[in-house]
């Protein structure tokens, strides 16, 4: 997807402040943690058609709204995908100011978990 200058901006202001991961740190991270929350951030009709199994879903547009809902625990650890990398920066950003401490962007979001084989479920 072809993303227009402005919201490339927006997001590479962003990442300076956000601790982005690849596919083998998420790995990780969930072997390590059976507590950490891997955090699907897409658009509810992008979640529906394919998500990473065991993943919860908070779409970017309601994260600020519900997160304290679904997440009470602001040292919770979460690691936020979207389709294809930018978004969950975004919504990472938006965590931290929130006062979450341990959020991390997937490297390449839904893209790099297909790509990989990665254990995927459909549905609600």
């Amino acid at each position: 997807m072809k993303h227009s200058p402005g919201f490339l901006a927006v997001v590479d202001e962003a990442r300076t402040r956000v601790n982005e991961i690849d596919l083998d740190q998420t790995r990780q991270r969930l072997a390590n943690n059976p507590e950490a929350i891997l955090m699907d951030v897409r658009e509810d009709k992008e979640w529906v058609t394919s998500h990473a199994a065991g993943a919860v879903h908070l779409g970017k547009g309601i994260l600020e709204r519900d997160i304290e809902l679904v997440v009470p625990n602001k040292g919770a650890e979460m690691i936020m995908y979207c389709g294809g990398g930018f978004r969950s920066v975004l919504t990472a950003e938006v965590a931290q100011r929130m006062g979450y401490t341990n959020v991390h962007s997937l490297i390449g979001g839904h893209k790099a978990f297909v790509n990989a084989g990665w254990d995927m479920e459909n549905g609600e």
